[in-house]
């Protein structure tokens, strides 16, 4: 910014250009709009935080390409859980169309506990990435240990179209996954939701869970009790009661079982799970990781985002039966596989999280960026 010169002034006009062999890179910040559709607002070029790209001068056979940022702060501002629960029944759906979904990269950062996650997918109709991360010891330093960026690729050229930081979208998007799924196979007098971890991916769970059950009463199950307590306090702030209890209380008095940890071991005993539970296992998404116990799977009818990665990196890498009978959830959505049967069937859903996820949220805040 120049002396003198407003923020919003240097928003405006601040321009870089660099001109290399062959080509010349614009980098503009202006405050254009987008069209107002989905499919429009993705390819728009006229957004703020926009960084033109053009291959030499331009020509009618060379289109302008602009790849746009959307902050941090921008993003969590534009996020809703209504927004979440349509991107990620959209996701589940294309999960089992016409998708396709590539294997995960799980890395590592310069100490093996800081970890780092590549999930990307294609559609017809959109291609794209999400970059996700785990620093353990962030919170001692005053920041969340998970971050994520999504990128939106051009269909046509191969260009990064789109640069979105969704660290609070990432927390929305996971949490609206189990409750597109509990929606399709949770009872519907579903009142009584227990969650095993008190961090902070737990408390979007509960509240979005509790937008499509009648949701009486949280029961969480922590291993530090202060930490358990803070967040029955959270949860009260946001109008659910809940208390603290035990693995085994709140597993046998839950309709619906959440766990939301970095487990390596399973959390309770398959027998404490009563008839009816619906079961979402959602901190599994790294190989060795686990919060079911294994003799679950043999008691309920099993369910995924995605059959071929759960069975890797999900907590369905721990069954030992027959892979048939895992149905990816958007099979029931479109209604090609039964979901709940019956009022006392078990139901698990296995969450190790998919890009399709990721990029159909993108989408939806560039469209309501606008």
């Amino acid at each position: 910014m120049l002396a003198g010169q407003s923020g919003a002034e240097a928003h405006r006009s601040y321009a870089i250009r660099f001109v290399g062999i062959g080509m010349a890179l614009s980098a503009e910040f202006g405050t254009g709009h987008a069209n107002q559709s989905l499919d429009s607002a993705v390819t728009s070029p006229r957004h703020a935080g926009a960084i033109r790209l053009s291959d030499g001068p331009h020509t009618d056979a060379k289109r302008e390409i602009s790849m746009n940022f959307m902050s941090e702060e921008e993003s969590a501002s534009l996020v809703s859980h209504e927004m979440a629960f349509a991107a990620a029944r959209e996701a589940m759906i294309a999960a089992a169309g016409d998708a396709v979904i590539f294997p995960a990269v799980i890395a590592h950062g310069s100490s093996p506990t800081n970890r780092i996650s590549i999930k990307s997918a294609s559609t017809p109709d959109f291609t794209g990435l999400k970059v996700g991360s785990f620093w353990p010891g962030n919170p001692e330093r005053g920041l969340p240990r998970h971050n994520s960026a999504i990128l939106l690729f051009d269909q046509d050229v191969g260009r990064v179209e789109w640069v979105i930081e969704g660290g609070k979208v990432n927390a929305y998007r996971t949490a609206a996954a189990d409750a597109v799924t509990a929606d399709a196979l949770a009872r519907p007098d579903a009142s009584v939701l227990t969650i095993f971890g008190v961090g902070n991916q737990a408390l979007f769970e509960c509240v979005a869970i509790a937008r499509i059950r009648p949701i009486e009463q949280v029961l969480v199950v922590a291993r530090d009790a202060a930490k358990g307590t803070a967040f029955a306090n959270a949860l009260a702030a946001e109008g659910l009661a809940a208390r603290c209890v035990d693995a085994r209380e709140g597993c046998e008095r839950a309709d619906i079982v959440v766990t939301a940890t970095p487990s390596r071991a399973p959390l309770f005993d398959a027998h404490w799970i009563r008839p009816g539970t619906h079961v979402a296992s959602m901190g599994s998404d790294a190989a060795g990781k686990q919060e079911l116990p294994p003799a679950l799977f043999d008691r309920a009818a099993l369910f995924c985002d995605l059959p071929s990665q759960a069975v890797v990196m999900g907590d369905l890498q721990h069954f030992g039966g027959d892979r048939s009978a895992i149905v990816a959830i958007g099979d029931v959505l479109l209604g090609r596989r039964p979901g709940r049967v019956s009022p006392d069937q078990i139901t698990l859903f296995d969450s190790s999280g998919i890009a399709l996820q990721d990029l159909t949220i993108a989408r939806r805040l560039v469209a309501a960026r606008g």
